[in-house]
This record gives structure tokens, sequence and C-alpha cells, in this order.
């Protein structure tokens, strides 16, 4: 027989196999991500001090949010899990596609151009070294 019910089983092996490496989110952002991933792939790899200067100066408008999400996940490792700022590097990027809001262009002669308005969600995963 099984040691304990069968929901405390599944609980401890979802904590057993959860991810330990700090991490933060961007869901609906109004940026394609196509767009995002040009910024996203700067900084890949990239130590955290360097990722956000890259960001501060990059003059894209995706590279404002993207600094926002690796500032959250460096207070989510400091934090959460208590790890030490300077050894941390950005290890996986991740550029999502989200909901697309449609709209309509008048065109002439009575016809209408679709206007496709794409979002992303953004994901930051770092690591120490």
């Amino acid at each position: 027989m099984a040691k304990g019910h069968r929901s405390q089983i599944k609980k401890n092996r979802n904590i057993e196999s959860k991810d330990k490496r700090p991490q933060a989110t961007a869901k609906y952002v109004g940026i394609p991500a196509s767009k995002a991933k040009i910024v996203l792939d700067q900084i890949k790899g990239k130590d955290v001090t360097t990722a956000a200067a890259m960001l501060k100066y990059n003059p894209r408008i995706a590279a404002e949010i993207i600094g926002k999400v690796l500032k959250s996940a460096v207070a989510n490792a400091e934090n959460n899990l208590g790890m030490d700022v300077s050894k941390l590097y950005v290890e996986e990027v991740i550029a999502g596609q989200g909901p697309t809001m449609k709209r309509i262009r008048p065109r002439a002669q009575g016809r209408a151009y679709r206007i496709l308005k794409r979002s992303s969600h953004i994901s930051i995963i770092l690591n120490e070294r």
C-alpha cells in the first residue's frame, strides 16, 4: 500500500519536481513576441547587472518592459530563495505569443482591412553561477 493519502502523495511529488530557479513573468504585454525576442536574445547568458544596463540604454520599447521583468526576477531570487544577486545570470528567456486583438481599418470602396494587434507573455529565468 502507498504511504499517506493520494492528495498528500501528489503534493509531495509536485514539491520534489518543482523548479528551484528564480523567475518572473509578464503576461498580456502589448508587444509582439517577435519584437520582444530581439531584445531578449541580447541579454540571454549575461549577468544581471550587465543585462540591466543593456536594457536601460536599449532604444526599443520592449526593453523597458523586459527591464521590469528582470528586476522582478532578481527580487524574487533575493527575497524568496535567498540567492546572492552578484552571482545571478540570465539563464533562460521566453517570449510566447499571447492573444491577438482584431481591429478593422476602413478602406476605399467600402472594403475593410484587418489589423492584428499582437500581445505576448514574457518570462525570464535566472540562475546562480
